[in-house]
């Protein structure tokens, strides 16, 4: 039989949650165990939109670590995004710059994902295992014994980290998070060269189009004249209409009047690929004894605007924060363990909220397109909507009626 490694903490999955979950226990001086089972680099379906907070919580752990994602040569800056409304009002949402650099960019996952797991290759304190999958979760009196298939890997923690996305085995069996059409989007993904009139900022652009809602699509700006285009909609409404989500990306592209010119030479440079969003648009229990739940497999992604890296980002490093607080007091109880919920949902909960109610709105065309109309002639709207991609505790504000009442009588 094979050793059992012993570890006090064990993180399954080496994405962006896991990663920083690691990064930032390496600063706290203690060990860990990463195990994922694929090999960097390794593509992720996803939009590779990084917003303001991405930049942030990385300088947060590590300003080196910051340092070396703005050098990073494959992405592309974005300084901020661009709301387009059913009735083609667009709004521009600027990021606040950071060290007078963009604070957002645009990076295809398999060259984020492979730096951030190159980072942790830096750190001492950190072992990283690839190619091996975690098959089975056995919970002792003094700890989980984790094992692939074969049994010839076998750890054992005195916490776990669950990092390995929106599918987790951990998450639907143990922790009993099963995936509700309602909080689950389903969303395509393609690339494309030559694209037409990207915006000269970098900015992300989400459409809310007439024929997509309640869903959007995308453009996401890359190095190199490529973009990342694609569709989001809503599981339960692809359900009930049946939709197919391949032939609405398509007829976009070909039909909508003003889609239609600025592809018009843009290239297909990849195959077109699907993948499920799990939406924060519900509040759950993301720990239980001697785990936490991180990233997509917390179900973090924002409601409105699809993001999910840099919520992945935040748990991560809240869920490492919790381990050190555990650690210390030598509890790993369900009943320790809650407060990683609490600042889950204190610190990111006003933000899911707001965009579950902006992600209803969607469903109300003539409503959003007078939210977005407001937006165009009011500069404190602008800012707070701005606020949302990196400043968590300002985003309260969106949350609060007494906000809106004043945005109505104050146009200035």
């Amino acid at each position: 039989m094979n050793t059992i490694k012993e570890t006090d903490v064990c993180i399954i999955g080496a994405g962006p949650a896991g990663a920083t979950a690691a990064l930032q226990l390496h600063q706290y001086n203690i060990p860990c165990i990463v195990v994922d089972k694929a090999v960097f680099p390794r593509d992720k379906v996803c939009g590779d939109g990084l917003s303001g907070k991405v930049l942030t919580i990385l300088n947060s752990i590590d300003p080196a670590i910051g340092e070396r994602l703005v050098g990073l040569q494959d992405k592309e800056e974005s300084w901020g995004v661009t709301f387009v409304a059913s009735n083609r009002a667009s709004l521009d949402i600027a990021y606040k710059p950071v060290n007078d650099g963009a604070a957002g960019f645009v990076c295809k996952r398999m060259v984020f994902d492979n730096f951030l797991v190159d980072e942790m290759k830096r750190c001492g304190t950190i072992e990283l295992i690839e190619g091996t999958a975690i098959d089975t979760y056995t919970l002792q009196q003094d700890g989980y014994l984790l094992s692939d298939a074969s049994g010839s890997l076998r750890i054992k923690a005195k916490l776990i980290i669950v990092a390995n996305g929106a599918h987790s085995s951990f998450t639907k069996d143990v922790a009993g998070i099963q995936m509700e059409p309602k909080h689950y989007c389903a969303g395509l993904r393609a690339y494309y060269k030559n694209v037409e009139g990207l915006h000269p900022k970098g900015h992300l652009e989400l459409h809310f189009l007439k024929s997509l809602l309640p869903g959007y699509f995308w453009i996401f700006p890359l190095p190199n004249g490529e973009a990342n285009v694609g569709v989001g909609i809503l599981s339960e409404v692809v359900r009930k209409r049946k939709l197919n989500l391949r032939k609405m990306l398509q007829d976009t592209l070909e039909n909508d009047p003003m889609l239609k010119e600025r592809f018009k030479d843009a290239v297909l440079i990849d195959k077109i690929d699907g993948y499920g969003l799990p939406l924060g648009s519900k509040k759950r229990k993301l720990s239980g004894e001697r785990y936490m739940l991180i990233g997509d497999a917390g179900h973090l992604i924002d409601p409105f605007t699809g993001e999910g890296i840099g919520n992945a980002l935040y748990s991560g490093r809240y869920a490492a924060q919790q381990a050190k607080l555990a650690i210390a007091a030598n509890n790993f109880s369900a009943e320790q363990l809650k407060a990683y919920d609490e600042t889950i949902y204190y610190k990111l909960g006003p933000e899911l909220k707001l965009s579950a109610r902006l992600q209803k709105l969607v469903h109300r065309p003539w409503l959003f397109n007078y939210l977005m109309k407001l937006g165009m002639g009011n500069k404190q709207l602008r800012e707070l909507m701005s606020c949302m991609f990196y400043e968590l505790d300002l985003r309260k504000k969106l949350t609060k009626p007494s906000f809106y009442v004043k945005l109505l009588f104050n146009r200035a």
